[in-house]
This record gives C-alpha cells, sequence and structure tokens, in this order.
C-alpha cells in the first residue's frame, strides 16, 4: 500500500472564491446513508473494487474485478432503486485481497458523510476508495485533492477538521 499523503491545491480561482459559495443539496445527500449502503454492498458482494462517489452530482463510479479496465457509471435514482443491486452477479476481487474489512469501510464512509454534511461551505464534493490498494481520495468545494491511505487517513482525522481541502 502506498504510504504518502498526497494533497494538491487546484484552481487558484476556485479557492479565492471560496467563502461566497454554499453547498447545494443533491440527491445524493438527501440518502446519504442509502447511497453508502449500496456503496458497501458493491464492495463487500458484487467485485466492486474501486469506487467513486459523486455526492454534489449524484453519480457513482465503478470498477468491478470481473472487467477491470472499463468502469460503468451510474447516476441519480438508478443507484437508489429498490432493485439496483440484483442487477449483478455476486462476485469478488478476481483473486485480490480487500485491505479494508467491512469495519473500516463503515468508518471512511462515516468520515465521508461527515466532511459531505458538515460544513456549508468547505465540503467534500467527492470521494473514491480502493479496497486492493487501501487508497482514498477526496476532492472538496475548494478544489483542493487529498490522495492518502486508509489507515493515515483514520489515524489524522483532525486534519480534516478544517482544513480539508484548503
Amino acid at each position: 500500500m502506498p504510504e504518502r499523503w498526497l494533497q494538491i491545491k487546484g484552481d487558484p480561482s476556485v479557492r479565492q472564491f471560496l467563502f461566497e459559495q454554499h453547498r447545494a443539496q443533491s440527491l445524493f445527500d438527501e440518502r446519504i446513508d442509502a447511497v453508502h449502503a449500496v456503496v458497501a454492498a458493491l464492495i463487500a458482494r458484487k467485485g466492486v473494487f474501486h469506487a467513486k462517489i459523486h455526492y454534489s452530482s449524484s453519480q457513482l463510479t465503478c470498477w468491478f474485478a470481473r472487467d477491470p479496465f472499463c468502469y460503468e457509471k451510474f447516476v441519480r435514482e438508478e443507484v437508489l432503486a429498490r432493485d439496483f443491486l440484483e442487477r449483478f452477479p455476486d462476485s469478488d476481487y478476481a483473486g485480490r485481497r480487500s485491505l479494508l474489512d467491512s469495519g473500516a469501510m463503515t468508518r471512511l464512509l462515516s468520515e465521508f458523510k461527515r466532511l459531505r454534511l458538515t460544513d456549508e461551505t468547505v465540503y467534500l464534493r467527492n470521494a473514491a476508495i480502493n479496497v486492493i490498494n487501501g487508497m482514498i481520495n477526496m476532492t472538496f468545494s475548494c478544489d483542493g485533492t487529498h490522495y492518502i491511505d486508509h489507515e493515515t487517513f483514520i489515524a489524522e482525522l483532525d486534519k480534516f477538521e478544517t482544513t480539508a481541502g484548503a
């Protein structure tokens, strides 16, 4: 697992107007627990090894072990449809092992929720989890992006209280 925490500051013009913007409520925000339950199930049972949740635009991008070179994109109500998970066969990671157990997954999704909903100005726009290499990446409203292994992220949560993407 990479042990590097990489923070990339994005477009300076976005950071310049950070305090003039506010998070707009999205469908994924309104149903964040349901979205997270779907993501957890896709990872635990359906062979998704990398998932990216686009909270602001209510999109979910998944990489399945059965076809790792092609990602699949799902949008808005589609993700929350009652039969969404049944579309996919139960699967594993094609001989690979997840570095995240269910407890770590629950903790990550809980922290993503906190970072998305706690502050109306500095907030999580999207987050990705890769269970094979243990890395997550998060992009914030100030256009700052973090690439960090899940263990360091959990250990350093205090750094994400007020300086998430600045």
